[in-house]
């Protein structure tokens, strides 16, 4: 009891103190408290176990005995001030829990799926979006989020793209600043911000065969052009903390590799937070066959830097017995201890360990109608039209007869997407829904399923004559297809990529009735859409747009909201083209179809993606002027400055996204054939024209050279600006 009444007096000391508090005094207070605490309270705080039980009180026992530092999947803020009091109140030391939780997009306002976000280029709002989502959190008491997930992934068959920012490193690296700072804010002592966890360390995306947790290998090269450059945006965002990745860095699991952990992670990037497994892989090192056993591979974990063991209590159990014998030196695990307490100091848990507690505000947060407008702009931002012949779209609200269709038109939990966390299925608007409630009430709605999802299976086909009856009595058809929440998403992996079921022989049948046929598609992935794409007159990718998703989806249809996203990846024609990305590097053959055999292409299909990286269309038309460049040469200390007018040639207003891509022309390594290096998004007026800039600097031309270094060649480099990566112009500049 004397200890503590001694914590808690240090508890109201720093809470009279200001928020900002300096480094020297945080370490003077954690260098306290760690030489209070015995090694089996120490791996304890190293210690994060998932809540499993019906009630908090079946935690109490190891709580109170201090082993426990961190929990996941306990919500609410009754339920965590209840536990958190046990960690105050019974243990020796009175150290606080911190509560984490998988909040990927959205807490209890489900927003659109990572994916569908990065679609909208928009960082405000993808910024916005995780402030959404933290602010909902941290009421329902969670003080750490395990996102974002940064793996940039060029295998659609992968479920986990779900929960990525696309291909691109640019864009990916952009979005994860962004997403950081929208969960963390500018103080994480504050209760309406989390501290985020930056996934998977490192490479994750690069999986083989788009199957999960399959170790896939590639070069240091790979490594530091592709799958470092977000991490480290979110490191120099701030970022709190760091997962590591199932998979494997020149073949060490990422769990037990000290040079991707300690050399490059903490020494090169600069990272010096929170470093935790994944669920349970330190003894995944067994079953990889890395580790004869739990100890070895305990031994392997913590000599490679992991602070924080996630769920299998391997450290909990065999640290004590490792720096017994001598193997683990209790220096090593203080530094962890240290990690961990930070962390905890940092969002606040050391000044009141009950601010995140409110009950009453957790009410008036979750789903708040802010909360819901803003996640609905979101949705609206982030829809991609892929196809629009004869401005079948927008739809007329005065229609006098709407067909709408598909096993998807009413789902709800679909809408939601993998990683739904606290939202609830009732709280979705359908896209039937989101249609009926924009119609004119003389309008008459014909509603048919058409097939049914039964997994993979072919079925329902026996609901395609009463969906062609259906679309035969309507003016125009809205078809709604895709697959359900779980197909995508962690252990989503699928060799095929087209829609499943019977959705495309119901839409062949339904094109066949002749009327203007609109679909509308609800998937966390990119599919393989020549089917949906030649029988459909307009296409409206809406991905898994979340709670708000079947309104978002219909103020579209009916254009009051203008679609304005560009697609974050490549959407390819064939399973076979799969690996498909948009920046291949340079090859000494051509990349086209034609009569020569000796060429970088397929023989059998074209070698073009359907829908390339950056492509999208809108309900309005913009004409691009010409490149101006204020100088063609550029000198290495100086910066050159382009730009283009954008002209909106349309009806309605609008956003163009305007793409900046670079090309070195001749380089010492192997380079892609053209680079994304910059975006601005353009609001249009009809009949107005803006001016997209950018500035050019010696540091954008930077690559990882020979000797895996950033480097900087001087030569001939070639610019592109257009509204996709595949329809731009050029224009040529040189570094001297």
């Amino acid at each position: 009891m004397k200890n503590i009444l001694i914590l808690l007096t240090a508890f109201i000391c720093i809470s009279s103190c200001n928020t900002s508090q300096s480094k020297s005094e945080m370490d003077q207070f954690i260098d306290g408290l760690i030489g209070k605490m015995t090694i089996e309270e120490k791996v304890g705080q190293l210690n994060l176990i998932p809540y499993e039980g019906n009630t908090p009180e079946e935690l109490k026992d190891i709580i109170a005995a201090g082993k426990v530092g961190a929990i996941l999947k306990s919500n609410g803020a009754a339920q965590n001030r209840i536990i958190q009091e046990m960690a105050v109140k019974e243990s020796r030391l009175g150290i606080p829990i911190m509560f984490q939780e998988d909040v990927i997009h959205g807490y209890r306002t489900i927003a659109p799926v990572p994916l569908a976000e990065a679609a909208s280029w928009d960082l405000k709002l993808i910024q916005q979006s995780a402030a959404i989502a933290a602010q909902e959190a941290a009421a329902a008491g969670i003080h750490l989020t395990y996102a974002p997930m940064v793996d940039i992934c060029r295998d659609p068959r992968w479920g986990r793209i779900l929960e990525a920012g696309g291909e691109d490193v640019f864009l990916g690296s952009k979005i994860a600043a962004a997403r950081v700072k929208g969960f963390q804010g500018t103080d994480l002592a504050s209760t309406s911000t989390v501290m985020a966890c930056v996934k998977h360390f490192a490479g994750y995306g690069a999986i083989l065969a788009g199957r999960d947790y399959n170790i896939q290998d590639f070069s240091d090269r790979e490594l530091y052009e592709t799958y470092l450059p977000p991490f480290q945006a979110a490191v120099d965002a701030g970022v709190g903390s760091v997962m590591c990745a199932y998979t494997s860095v020149n073949a060490i699991p990422a769990t037990a590799n000290k040079y991707l952990l300690h050399d490059i992670l903490r020494n090169e990037m600069g990272f010096d937070g929170l470093l935790m497994t994944d669920w349970s892989t330190i003894p995944n090192l067994v079953k990889i066959g890395v580790a004869k056993n739990d100890t070895l591979a305990t031994l392997m974990a913590i000599n490679a830097g992991v602070d924080m063991d996630m769920t299998s209590e391997k450290y909990l159990e065999l640290l004590p017995v490792l720096v017994k014998k001598g193997l683990v030196s209790e220096a090593e695990i203080n530094n962890a201890v240290r990690k961990v307490l930070v962390a905890k100091y940092k969002v606040g848990l050391f000044s009141d360990p009950y601010a995140y507690f409110d009950i009453e505000n957790e009410n008036a947060t979750l789903l708040s109608a802010d909360n819901i407008e803003k996640t609905k702009l979101m949705a609206q931002k982030s829809m991609v039209l892929l196809k629009n012949d004869h401005q079948t779209l927008p739809l007329n609200a005065t229609i006098k007869t709407l067909a709408v269709i598909g096993p998807f038109a009413k789902s709800k939990k679909d809408l939601m997407g993998w990683w739904a966390c606290k939202g609830i299925e009732n709280e979705v608007t359908s896209v039937y829904e989101g249609i009926l409630s924009e119609l004119s009430q003389k309008s008459k709605i014909i509603y048919a399923e058409g097939c049914i999802i039964d997994s993979f299976r072919i079925s329902g086909t026996n609901l395609i004559p009463a969906a062609v009856k259906a679309a035969q009595m309507a003016d125009a058809v809205v078809v709604v297809l895709g697959e359900e929440y779980w197909m995508s998403g962690e252990g989503g992996g699928t060799a095929s990529i087209r829609l499943p079921g019977a959705q495309e022989q119901l839409l062949e049948a339904l094109s066949k009735t002749g009327k203007p046929i609109v679909t509308v598609l609800i998937n966390g992935r990119p599919y393989i859409l020549d089917k949906v794409v030649e029988n459909s007159q307009a296409v409206l990718e809406a991905w898994m747009p979340g709670t708000t998703g079947g309104n978002a989806v219909a103020e579209i249809l009916f254009g009051k909201f203008n679609p304005g996203g560009k697609l974050p990846v490549t959407f390819p024609i064939h399973e076979g083209q799969i690996p498909i990305y948009y920046n291949y590097r340079q090859t000494s053959h051509p990349f086209y179809t034609g009569p020569d055999r000796y060429t970088n292409s397929y023989r059998d299909i074209q070698h073009e993606p359907l829908f390339p990286f950056g492509f999208g269309l809108s309900y309005t038309t913009y004409e691009y002027g010409k490149i101006n460049l204020s100088n063609s040469k550029l000198a290495e200390n100086d910066s050159i400055m382009v730009s283009i007018e954008v002209k909106n040639t349309g009806q309605l207003a609008g956003t163009e996204i305007v793409q900046l891509y670079l090309r070195d022309n001749v380089c010492s390594v192997t380079r892609p054939v053209k680079e994304l290096k910059g975006f601005e998004l353009l609001d249009l007026l009809p009949g107005q024209s803006k001016t997209a800039s950018f500035t050019i600097k010696a540091d954008m031309l930077k690559f990882i050279g020979a000797d895996l270094k950033p480097s900087i060649e001087k030569g001939d480099f070639t610019l592109y600006i257009g509204a996709s990566s595949a329809n731009v112009q050029e224009l040529s500049f040189s570094l001297e």
